[in-house]
């Protein structure tokens, strides 16, 4: 049976267009999670630092400015939050874009996929269970 080549051409630009939406979804990811990383690394070094009261050069688009340690720290950990949050959120738009490619492509959907992980107190129970 003859395709019509418009319908190919459709399909694949269909195929094409979905790819690259998962892709640049992971791309985004993997950036916000180097930021989210470096974000932890300078946490650690303000927590390292023996004179906390004093103040830390911070640099904002290629732009140092001097803040006070705790105002940094608080600015910090409220960017990893939202890091958190936006990763987050767009893993779970990414397994959605993936289902979608490979319905395109007329594969099944991914086993497992689809998983979260437990909370910490699912955790706590799983733990007393198996201990006895």
């Amino acid at each position: 049976m003859a395709r019509d080549p418009a319908f190919v051409l459709r399909y694949l630009a269909e195929v094409e267009e979905l790819a690259e939406d998962v892709l640049a979804a992971r791309q985004q990811i993997v950036d916000l999670d180097v930021k989210r990383n470096r974000n932890r690394e300078a946490l650690r070094a303000l927590q390292k630092d023996p004179e906390p009261d004093e103040k830390a050069m911070v640099c904002f688009g290629g732009m140092f400015i001097e803040l006070p340690k705790a105002k940094t720290r608080e600015m910090l950990r409220q960017d990893q939050e939202e890091l958190d949050e936006e990763i987050n959120k767009l893993r779970k738009e990414l397994r959605v874009k993936v289902n979608r490619l490979y319905e395109a492509q007329g594969k099944p959907e991914l086993k497992g996929f689809n998983l979260n992980p437990m909370s910490a107190e699912e955790m706590k129970l799983i733990n007393r269970i198996l201990e006895g």
